[in-house]
C-alpha cells in the first residue's frame, strides 16, 4: 500500500482504540444500569458495537503489521505498476480519466484511487504510454488509450 493508505489505517486504528473503544465500554456500563440484561436493547446494541470494534482493531493491527509500504514518488519507469498515476482516454467517448493504482484498502474510485485488484488496474499493469487496453468489466467491454504514466 502507499504511505497515505498506511497512515489512514494507522489513524483509524488509533481512533478505534482511544475514542471508540472507551465510549462503547461506557455505553455498556450505562446500559447495565437499566436492569434486566436479557431484554435490554441498549446493552445488546452496545455489545454488538463492541464486537465490531474489537474485530476491526484486530483486522487493522494485522494489516498494519504485514503492510508493505511503497513510496510511488521513488518509483520510475515507463511501464505501469503499483503506485503509478495513469491518464486514460476512453476510445469510444474520448473522455479522459486519471487514476492512481493503489492497494485494495485505500481504493476510492471517486477520488481517482483505483484498486490494484480491479479489472482495469489488472489490464493496465505492465502497459506503457501510447498502448491501448481492453477491459472486460461488469458494465461491458471498454477500450482505453494510455496517455501518460507518472510516479508521484
Amino acid at each position: 500500500m502507499t504511505r497515505t493508505g498506511f497512515e489512514q489505517l494507522v489513524e483509524e486504528l488509533r481512533r478505534l482504540k482511544t475514542e471508540e473503544r472507551p465510549a462503547v465500554v461506557r455505553a455498556i456500563e450505562e446500559a447495565r444500569g437499566y436492569g434486566d440484561l436479557s431484554e435490554n436493547a441498549e446493552y445488546h446494541a452496545a455489545k454488538e458495537r463492541q464486537s465490531f470494534i474489537e474485530g476491526r482493531v484486530a483486522e487493522l493491527e494485522e494489516k498494519t503489521r504485514r503492510a508493505e509500504v511503497i513510496e510511488p514518488a521513488k518509483l520510475s519507469g515507463s511501464q505501469i505498476k503499483f503506485g503509478a498515476t495513469v491518464v486514460l482516454a476512453d476510445e469510444d467517448t474520448e473522455e479522459k480519466a486519471t487514476y492512481q493504482i493503489v492497494g485494495a484498502d485505500e481504493s476510492d474510485i471517486k477520488a481517482g484511487r483505483l484498486s490494484i485488484s480491479s479489472p482495469l488496474a489488472r489490464a493496465l499493469i505492465g502497459k506503457a504510454k501510447g498502448e491501448s487496453v481492453e477491459v472486460v468489466a461488469p458494465g461491458g467491454a471498454r477500450s482505453y488509450e494510455i496517455l501518460s504514466v507518472k510516479f508521484k
